[in-house]
């Protein structure tokens, strides 16, 4: 093969390349601590953030979102959370960890943004609620900008299904099935 051919099939592959996430299935998310903002603590209705890292993964079943700070990537994966919601999965068992990337926000929207997290967490205090002012996340991850990803974890925090990008109905049927056999039920 020529070095013409090489790069031109290197070019090719970009795409893919640049839209590929690195989620494994069978391992442990690529490791990520967020230590800008981090997770978003409801105590005695006052709100916080502590440090947040990836380690805290295991000891549930989850789902993480991973979700670019605007509307439109939170409503590409509206069908989802409201599937895991319909499900009423076991709070003792089972976790969804939402990681918002504020620094993948309309300029202007951060506060906005944030407000919205915090009713969300006033509602679903049991949900895990991670800011990410400054897309550590999406780029240990290799996630693409302005979307929405969705990984499925086992309870040793193992990665079971994932996919970066809008789920399909059957995707979220699939999503919704995998979570039910592995919480047993």
């Amino acid at each position: 093969m020529t070095l013409r051919n090489i790069l031109a099939t290197a070019c090719l592959m970009l795409p893919l390349m640049a839209s590929a996430h690195s989620f494994e299935k069978g391992q442990r998310v690529p490791p990520v601590g967020i230590a800008d903002r981090g997770e978003l603590i409801l105590d005695n209705n006052e709100f916080s953030y502590k440090t947040w890292n990836s380690a805290q993964l295991a000891g549930k079943v989850r789902v993480i979102l991973h979700i670019a700070g605007r509307s439109s990537a939170k409503e590409k994966n509206a069908t989802l959370i409201e599937a895991i919601k319909a499900a009423k999965l076991p709070h003792d068992r089972y976790q969804t960890t939402t990681i918002v990337n504020t620094d993948d926000a309309i300029p202007g929207s951060g506060m906005f943004v944030r407000n919205s997290l915090e009713s969300n967490k006033k509602l679903y205090p049991w949900s895990q609620i991670i800011v990410d002012s400054n897309g550590t996340a999406r780029g240990a991850w290799q996630l693409e900008e302005e979307s929405s990803a969705v990984a499925v974890l086992d309870k040793e925090g193992r990665v079971q299904w994932a996919k970066d990008g809008a789920l399909t109905k059957e995707e979220v049927q699939q999503v919704t099935a995998l979570l039910h056999k592995l919480l047993g039920q």
